[in-house]
């Protein structure tokens, strides 16, 4: 992908999970690894009218070269590429929202990971998703747990795509935007399941295994 096709495919995704209310006002982020740098979304920009020439665009060192202010989430997203890349080396896109189901699963007492295996799709195309404890925007501390919680489950074999700040959104992360938005709208809809439904009854451990040996699924 060359450098302007990122800035476009970064607005379509944008104006795509904007007009469909997965993000609001001027909440989330996106930013795209170029071969010798960064693209990210602004600063307190509306993803829905992004304009691929005011993109924030920053060396591979992370120092803008370019473009409107970038979000100060910058530091979360190049950790974040750092940290996956041992273990998916091809991620090239990472989506942060402040999805409503999500958070508002996140807003329950509990540790650990956001959702239980519920669906199939939601094993193969997101897997497990971590929660990390909250911590004020941009604060140092949730970029080191995110690290930590990718590096823990990529060491133990079950790398992970998504994890999920308390209170604030998921962060997700593939090749590209539109592989990224579709796990982000895969856990959305999967944290939407869980808290329509009454009582929850996760795959079981032979479920998920077939899922496994059929798709390769990293669970």
């Amino acid at each position: 992908m060359t450098e302007t096709q990122a800035r476009e495919e970064i607005c379509r995704v944008g104006k795509s999970l904007f007009d469909r209310g997965y993000v609001h006002a001027t909440a989330g982020n996106i930013s795209v690894r170029l071969d010798d740098g960064f693209l990210i979304t602004p600063t307190d920009a509306c993803l829905g009218f992004l304009d691929p020439a005011k993109l924030a665009r920053l060396d591979a060192s992370g120092q803008q070269l370019s473009g409107e202010r970038a979000s100060k989430t910058i530091a979360l997203h190049t950790a974040i590429y750092g940290a996956a890349g041992r273990f998916d080396p091809a991620t090239r896109c990472v989506i942060h929202t402040h999805s409503t189901h999500c958070v508002a699963l996140s807003l329950r007492p509990g540790v650990g990971e956001l959702l239980a295996p519920l669906t199939p799709y939601f094993v193969m195309k997101v897997g497990h998703v971590p929660r990390i404890a909250y911590a004020r925007p941009g604060a140092q501390e949730a970029v080191l747990a995110v690290v930590q919680a990718i590096t823990h489950y990529g060491d133990s074999g079950r790398p992970i795509r998504a994890v999920m700040l308390d209170r604030l959104g998921p962060n997700v992360w593939h090749d590209g935007p539109t592989s990224a938005m579709a796990v982000l709208e895969e856990l959305e809809e999967t944290a939407r399941l869980a808290l329509l439904a009454t009582a929850i009854a996760p795959l079981d451990e032979p479920h998920i295994e077939e899922l496994r040996r059929a798709f390769g699924a990293r669970w």
